[in-house]
């Protein structure tokens, strides 16, 4: 299988970009063909410089719909149509719109992610790497914000920047399941380690936090951090990439169960566990899960997502 996806990539002209919580298998091969692991911006940007007509995206819907506004003139292709996110689910764009109207003088910056159609009513789209300057800027110059759709990474940025920010009620079921008492526990039990939160986390989990950052944040600390044990709560398939930074050093999955439970940790996206190499070699053979947005929803996306870029350049 791995050998049939490589010669197609290659015959196809086509580019594998996937995010670090799908499989190792996934993240490896994307490395070995000459594509990108990454979060979801990066793996868009990757996707809009590279000479690749065809970019596959092992993650989910909003990150190929994302790699296909910043790419309009490319095929984009994602391994299951199906693979969603609950903040993109709960983050309907009709209701959306309405939040918006009601609140006609506050600045709407929405979190990546998101649908096209969300991102397309956004003065600013961000990630979590970069929603702290974005804020903290806005709210320097005296605007008031619209937020969402993760209301515990709103909360985190809102304590962080004492913006006045009005936050969209959505949350990500994988984050979200974090236990701050079994948390205490485990740390209890592993006192030299670090812990390492991602901010989609609750407020509880985030205040027992090391280190509070994106993705790329958590991997990087694991990597340059002096400690050999670390606590880590966002999705286990970060892990892989972790251990490939930092061989050596010891992994452990902060508790999404709390005390007693029978399952101590069960991080992982199951609209991520939906990539595989069987559905990446059948949708690199038949073209099939392209994503296709309107072009007047993803010229107003691409505004608000190329003020991040330009912001952050």
């Amino acid at each position: 299988m791995i050998t049939q996806i490589k010669q197609l990539l290659q015959q196809k002209n086509a580019v594998l970009v996937a995010h670090y919580y799908v499989s190792g298998e996934l993240q490896t091969l994307a490395e070995e063909t000459g594509g990108l692991v990454s979060d979801s911006l990066e793996m868009a940007r990757f996707g809009q410089n590279c000479t690749a007509q065809t970019i596959v995206v092992a993650g989910v819907k909003f990150m190929g719909e994302t790699a296909k506004i910043l790419s309009p003139e490319k095929t984009v292709l994602v391994l299951d149509e199906r693979a969603t996110c609950s903040l993109d689910e709960d983050c309907p764009s009709a209701e959306f719109a309405q939040f918006c109207d009601a609140h006609p003088d506050r600045t709407v910056v929405v979190y990546a992610n998101t649908s096209a159609e969300v991102k397309a009513r956004a003065d600013w789209v961000v990630t979590s790497g970069s929603a702290l300057k974005v804020v903290k800027h806005l709210h320097d110059n005296g605007e008031k914000i619209l937020w969402a759709p993760d209301k515990h990474l709103g909360n985190y940025v809102k304590n962080a920047t004492a913006a006045d920010m009005l936050l969209w009620q959505g949350a990500c079921v994988v984050h979200e399941a974090f236990k701050a008492d079994a948390l205490l526990v485990l740390k209890s039990k592993h006192p030299e380690a670090a812990v390492l939160v991602h901010p989609e986390s609750p407020q509880a989990v985030v205040d027992l936090a090391d280190v509070v950052g994106s993705t790329t944040a958590l991997i990087n600390a694991v990597r340059d951090r002096p400690e050999q044990t670390f606590i880590i709560a966002t999705d286990n398939g970060i892990f892989h990439k972790m251990h490939e930074v930092a061989p050596n050093k010891t992994l452990i999955e902060a508790p999404t169960m709390g005390i007693g439970a029978d399952c101590e940790s069960c991080a992982h996206c199951q609209w991520m566990a939906m990539n595989t190499l069987e559905n990446c070699l059948s949708t690199l053979k038949t073209g099939k899960n392209e994503i296709l947005i309107s072009p007047e929803v993803s010229q107003k996306a691409q505004k608000s997502i190329q003020k991040l870029l330009n912001f952050t350049a």
